[in-house]
């Protein structure tokens, strides 16, 4: 039984502004800014929209949830302030930095589509295990790669590949800085699936956070 539905990401970061102009370009949205500073990157379908949200806490340790993008070339991303991190050829993707040090990823394809976001990867301690639990709450489809690492992908709505989660030896430390929002009927029966209830909704905001069985973050729309 399917849980939730998709329906946005949200990027923590201490500098609203340029970050915004950073990931509106490099994921080829819209960007509009609200009275009090956070921004919304759009698309041609809600689902495609990412918030930045600006947050007292700096960026302090790797991030445990990153976006890969596609582009022409790894100069694109380098003009707009990401700095390589990863040495050229050494992965199928190259490995940067955004402007405030947050880790993406980047595949360079000669075809490059209007809508840029490709995966959402996620660092995790048993990846077949939390893709699973993803897989069932939002009704995608799992699969368990031969190269070590787990993805859902056919997630309905979501308009990227796939959520990959890969092996790291290092435990959650931080709320995550990258999280994605989901629409739900109820809050119960994700807690009864294994989310842990994180801050519940009340009249500063419209929307309950839960973390899933790893500790990773995530916002609940209901009603």
């Amino acid at each position: 039984m399917v849980l939730a539905t998709y329906k946005d990401l949200c990027v923590d970061v201490s500098d609203d502004t340029r970050m915004s102009e950073f990931w509106s370009a490099a994921l080829g949205l819209s960007e509009r800014t609200f009275d009090g500073g956070d921004s919304q990157l759009t698309g041609p379908t809600p689902q495609h929209g990412v918030w930045i949200n600006a947050v007292p806490e700096e960026r302090s340790v790797k991030q445990r949830v990153h976006l890969d993008v596609i582009a022409g070339s790894v100069a694109e991303l380098e003009r707009l302030g990401a700095v390589r991190v990863s040495a050229e050829g050494e992965f199928p993707w190259t490995v940067l930095t955004d402007p405030e040090g947050g880790e993406l990823c980047v595949f360079v394809r000669d075809e490059v589509p209007d809508y840029r976001l490709y995966e959402i990867g996620v660092d995790a301690a048993d990846p077949a295990h939390i893709a699973r639990w993803w897989g069932e709450v939002l009704g995608g489809r799992v699969v368990d790669s031969e190269r070590g690492f787990s993805y859902v992908d056919e997630i309905p709505g979501a308009p990227f590949d796939s959520v990959d989660f890969v092996p790291v030896p290092e435990p959650k430390q931080v709320k995550n800085r990258i999280h994605w929002d989901v629409v739900a009927p109820a809050i119960r029966p994700l807690l009864d699936a294994g989310a842990r209830l994180v801050r519940d909704r009340d009249r500063e905001i419209a929307w309950t956070v839960l973390a899933d069985p790893e500790g990773n973050e995530f916002c609940v729309f209901t009603g």
